[in-house]
């Protein structure tokens, strides 16, 4: 069974969603989240704002649209990752390739460099901050149960996939903050220090972290 084209109707209205999450991002990151209203977002692609809630229920919604294709991303290929690999290990190789292919996965609705500027954008608005720590709890959970299903295990009788998951969030979570004070903006700059940060938390978690004196000659 062949699966057909998307139809003309259907390819317009993709368009036109590609089109509010756009420029909504580029005023967003240009003149702020909260000066923006959704009757500039619309005026600028020439829709109603009857149009624009056809698509999104709210700014805030159409702010995470990449985003979520971003996390989506992530989970498939968490979901891809060989079953031999450890859930961490599995974690760590999912997310640099999520970096990795995150071009692939937005090109066609926004630039890597506009993500890049939402992402930094997020984190300085305070609604929107709050609003991205309410949706990773949410992701937090999407991807211990799948972790749990990799592992064999009940994630509410083992506590094992949410204490991984949430040690591996933190650690993203510290990267994307010392990123957004950084001075490397890049694509490669985030994916270099995610690598790196994510090599920090094994060592993090050692009992000592202090080497240890050497006595003293008498």
């Amino acid at each position: 069974m062949t699966v057909s084209a998307p139809g003309l109707r259907e390819r317009k209205k993709q368009r036109t969603r590609d089109a509010l999450v756009r420029v909504a991002l580029e005023l967003f990151t240009d003149q702020g989240y909260e000066r923006t209203t959704v009757d500039e977002i619309a005026e600028a692609v020439e829709v109603s704002q009857r149009t624009f809630f056809r698509y999104f229920s709210s700014k805030e919604e159409v702010a995470f649209a990449v985003q979520r294709m971003v996390e989506a991303e992530f989970v498939r290929a968490l979901a891809r990752r060989p079953p031999e690999e450890g859930p961490f290990d599995a974690m760590r190789k999912a997310v640099l390739a999520a970096w990795d292919d995150l071009a692939g996965t937005i090109d066609e609705v926004v630039p890597v460099e506009l993500y890049l500027k939402t992402f930094q954008m997020i984190e300085s608005t305070p609604s929107l901050l709050a609003a991205h720590l309410r949706r990773s709890s949410e992701l937090e959970e999407t991807i211990a149960l799948l972790i749990a299903r990799r592992e064999g295990l009940d994630v509410d009788v083992d506590p094992r996939p949410r204490i991984a998951v949430a040690a591996f969030s933190g650690v993203m979570r510290v990267t994307g903050q010392m990123w957004g004070k950084g001075t490397d903006p890049t694509l490669e700059g985030i994916r270099a220090l995610t690598e790196r940060y994510l090599d920090h938390l094994g060592p993090a978690l050692s009992l000592h972290w202090r080497e240890p004196r050497t006595p003293a000659s008498s």
